[in-house]
This record gives C-alpha cells, structure tokens and sequence, in this order.
C-alpha cells in the first residue's frame, strides 16, 4: 500500500483523536449509513447492538448508503459533515478517497488484527483495494432460475442465459452494461483474463451488444435488487440476475422454487468508510467503532444473518448457522469453495474509467 503525504497527516489526525478516544471523550452518538432492509438489520445484529451494549455509545441508523457520494459531496462543501461512518461498495469508497472525502486507513494500526495475531492487511489482503475502504463482506451479481421451469436438466453454466432454445422464457439483467458485457463476452467465447481488455475497445463494445441483442427480446430489465426475486416468485422470469444474497431470501426463506447459478458470479465488495473533516470526539468514535465492527468475530457473526461472505480470512472458519433458519450459512457464501470454483472479479478501475462512455452507448442500444 503507498503511504502519501495526506496518509501521514490523516495519520496524524487519527492519533488525536485516539488520545481523545482514550480520555473517554469520544462522541457519545453517531450516525451511520447503510442501505436498508435485510442488509441493515445484520449489521444492528452484528455490530451495532453489541457495540452500544459494550460502549454506551448511542447509533442513529440511515439507509442512505445508494447516495453517499452525492450527499458526502455536498456536506463537505457545505462544511457539515453529519455521517459519522459509511457503508459504500468499493468503486464509491475509490472515489471518495480520490476526491478526499475519505479518511486514509492504516489497516495495521486501525484495524484488529487476527486471533492468531495476523496483521489486518494481511487477512484482509486483496480487498483492500483503497486507502480508505475496509471491507467488510464479500458479495456477488448471480443468476437464479425457477427449478419448475427449466425441464431436466437445470442450467450450470452461465451461458445458459443466453440459450433460449433450451431455456425459453424471459431473463431479467439489469438495467446497465456493468456484468451485463462482460457475461456477454464470455458467452462469445472471449477468455476470462482478456475480457476487459476486449471490452476497452469499440470492436469490444460492438460484439458485447451484438451477443446482447440475441436475447434483447426476451429480457425483462431490472433497476432494484428486490426485482428480480419477486420475478422469479411470481413466475414471470425463467432466470435473472440479482445479489446473491437476495437469491438466499427467496430460496430459504420464502421457499420458493428457485435455485442459484454460481457459474461465472461478478464478485464485488462492500464496507465503511469514515468522512474526512469529523471533529477528534467524532473521529474516534468512528475509528473504535471501525475497530469493534470490523474484526475478525464480527464479521463472522454477519454471516448469522444475510448470506454474504466475510471479507477477513481469519472469519471464514467461524461461519455458522443462521441466526432464525438454524442452516448452515458457509454453503451459502459466494466465497464458498463449491460455489467460487468459476468466479468473476468486477474491475473497479477499468469502470472508473470507461463508465460514462459504455453507458452512453448501452442506453443507446436499449433504446433501439
């Protein structure tokens, strides 16, 4: 990890808010931000419960998180920053981080480290893909398929959505070219460790929407995660794309006739960041919470709740059963072993970089 000038003095910054923290004049509220729902009440279950119980510390919870950056953007020019921590996928802490929205983490000093001692960055590893982002959960864009639906034999590789001959009925994709153009590339026969460098192109770019257009008739588009489960409940879909742990709603818990398609599932992640500009009492408020939540036992204690993996390794082997359902939540995780064995990993940079271009043309194209 490159340690800049602005670390060194976010660094130091951090190092006076700990005195505070350790003068007990932390905060004695805080505000956090997520996205709602099922996802939300994990994180009361998992952290912020046991956090209050343990600190006295009293949380106000926002289901703000699909606005953040907009929201961070204008509190900071308004110069009232209100959020104390923020759960945000990755792309959006990237570019947090980049404007300097974003407190710079040292993993190794901020963050817990292991049971067995490991440093965080370590057992966090590849996911910490910013200076400003700790990951807490692992999760995947996947297909699920109505097992009524699709005869007998079920579909296992994720091309299956583009073979209408041999599963007939309307898809649902969402309503945007991200995954959309890589599984397309797949399907028409491009590597995995080429499609990005394919889909930088215009040619790339054609041939994505060309394979797209073989079932453009047949999609049903999707703009909320809770689409295309209740597709799939009523029927209307044969298969479709969501959040896998949206997928594990319908199937555990609503007992509908849906299974899940790992094959070629986009893994992308989610967790906090810390708004830069917070007071000392606040800021450490916000790095012990950091600390608490983002341990190896809490992560795992997530995993009781929502189906999505943890993003330390040290929290894997500690995945149990869910919280009400008493199943086994670790052959449920995108993460598991029998389900990652055909993994796609979304890139954050190329999409930074490429986003306003391709959206422009697949808008475009849907509107053919």
């Amino acid at each position: 990890m490159k340690f800049t000038k602005t670390f060194m003095a976010t660094t130091a910054l951090t190092m006076v808010a700990g005195i505070a923290g350790a003068d007990h004049h932390m905060a004695k509220e805080m505000t956090i931000v997520s996205w709602g729902g099922a996802y939300s009440k994990s994180q009361l279950k998992a952290y912020h419960e046991p956090y209050s119980a343990k600190t006295g510390a009293s949380i106000i919870n926002d289901d703000s998180s699909a606005e953040a950056v907009a929201k961070l953007r204008a509190m900071n020019e308004a110069g009232n920053v209100t959020w104390d921590v923020v759960d945000v996928v990755a792309a959006d802490a990237m570019r947090l981080c980049d404007e300097g929205l974003a407190l710079e983490i040292d993993p190794d000093t901020m963050l817990a480290d292991a049971p067995d001692g490991t440093k965080a960055s370590a057992d966090f590893g590849d996911l910490l893909v910013s200076e400003c982002f700790i990951p807490s959960i692992v999760y995947s864009t996947t297909f699920g398929y109505r097992t009524d639906l699709v005869g007998d034999t079920p579909p296992t590789d994720v091309c299956a959505v583009f073979d209408t001959d041999a599963y007939p009925g309307k898809r649902s994709l969402e309503k945007r070219p991200i995954n959309n153009m890589e599984w397309a590339l797949l399907c028409d026969g491009v590597a995995k460790d080429k499609v990005y460098d394919v889909l930088a192109t215009e040619e790339g770019q054609n041939q994505a929407l060309a394979k797209l257009d073989t079932i453009k008739g047949d999609v049903v588009w999707w703009s909320a995660g809770a689409d295309t489960p209740q597709l799939l409940a009523d029927g209307e879909v044969i298969m479709g794309s969501t959040y896998n742990g949206r997928l594990f709603s319908v199937i555990e818990e609503q007992k509908q006739p849906v299974a899940m398609l790992w094959d070629a599932q986009v893994f992308d992640l989610d967790g906090w960041i810390i708004p830069a500009g917070l007071s000392p009492e606040r800021q450490a408020r916000a790095l012990d919470y950091i600390m608490f939540a983002t341990d190896t036992q809490r992560l795992a204690d997530q995993a009781k709740y929502i189906s999505y993996g943890p993003a330390r390794l040290s929290s894997a082997p500690l995945v149990g059963k869910h919280a009400e359902l008493g199943i086994d939540m670790a052959p449920h995780m995108p993460t598991d072993p029998n389900n990652a064995k055909n993994t796609f990993l979304y890139n954050y940079e190329f999409w930074a970089d490429y986003r306003d271009d391709i959206d422009a043309k697949f808008q475009a194209w849907l509107a053919k």
